[in-house]
């Protein structure tokens, strides 16, 4: 019985932790570097991207901002940066 109770708490913990490999992903493909806010949870975090420069973030879901648009993200989509405005995929 301990052993099942075991392998129950197990799999619980297992399955409450976020997934590492899904998340957001961005990239700049502007000439200049672009600075975006994430909104995640209630914090607020700048990321800058260089141009050509990608990043993965938002994993379980958050707001993200540029230029004063705004989109709210699942965790799972491509954003592009292009000409100044993103581009959610």
């Amino acid at each position: 019985m301990k052993k099942l109770m075991f392998l129950i708490a197990s799999v619980a913990a297992i399955a409450a932790m976020p997934s590492a490999g899904i998340a957001a992903s961005i990239v700049n493909n502007d000439a200049e570097v672009r600075t975006v806010v994430v909104t995640d949870g209630g914090n607020q975090q700048e990321l800058s991207l260089g141009a050509g420069e990608a990043a993965d973030f938002c994993q379980q879901g958050c707001f993200v901002s540029l230029q004063g648009d705004r989109q709210t993200l699942l965790g799972t989509e491509s954003v592009e940066i292009k000409d100044g405005k993103m581009r959610v995929r």
